[in-house]
């Protein structure tokens, strides 16, 4: 199956019965002093060393397998947004996380021997005029000593990677996580810990969960 990192996921059906962002970003550029720009964090260890042949948006399903990956089902969405809370186009995001096991895509992870073979483990969405992206992926589990989290990276043309870490609302974990509790600045930290929440109408206990990025930068005209 022919699949490229927008077409697999149906977002257009998704996003039409989503409350797109909070009011505040609803016009691009309203209330641009009070964005909180998104802290940089850690790429980690354990980006794949190896990517997989499918890098597409939908983490539950490889190459279109019938057999999808263990996990809570989440649909998680949002905007890549510049220094003045304008969208973003074209941008490259990409995310990576543990399986339900919590082994990451990578030779020297813990819990490898337990890897979920169905669970891609990497995607990649490129954004819109829009600035949305959207992946179908699994809640994040704690491994180690960690909290659950997802990887962020951020790529396009004219700056420097940007990297963060995205992590559950009201999970205990956090109070205790490193990595997380390296943000000072406490309207920073709270810019990276999102709900995760009952997707309305699903049938099957999927979650949703939406996590704008707000870098410093702004594209030259």
């Amino acid at each position: 199956m022919n699949k490229d990192a927008n077409s697999l996921v149906d977002r257009r059906n998704f996003l039409r019965g989503m409350t797109l962002g909070a009011a505040v970003l609803a016009v691009p550029g309203v209330f641009a002093d009070e964005l909180v720009r998104t802290p940089a964090q850690t790429a980690g260890p354990f980006y794949p060393d190896k990517l997989p042949l499918d890098t597409d948006n939908d983490l539950l399903s490889i190459n279109g397998a019938r057999t999808q990956a263990v996990g809570e089902i989440t649909w998680l969405s949002g905007r890549i947004l510049d220094a003045r809370g304008k969208p973003m186009h074209s941008a490259v995001v990409e995310i990576w996380q543990v399986d339900n096991n919590g082994a990451y895509l990578h030779a020297q992870s813990g819990n490898r021997q337990r890897l979920d073979g169905n669970f891609q483990g990497f995607g990649r969405f490129l954004t819109g005029s829009s600035g949305e992206y959207l992946f179908r992926t699994i809640k994040p589990v704690p491994y180690g000593s960690r909290t659950p989290h997802i990887h962020f990276a951020v790529r396009m043309q004219g700056m420097h990677q940007f990297t963060t870490q995205c992590y559950v609302k009201g999970e205990p974990r956090n109070e205790r996580d490193g990595v997380l509790n390296r943000i000072d600045d406490a309207r920073a930290k709270a810019s990276v810990i999102v709900p995760f929440l009952p997707l309305q109408a699903s049938r099957t206990g999927e979650l949703t969960a939406r996590f704008d990025i707000a870098l410093g930068f702004t594209p030259q005209a």
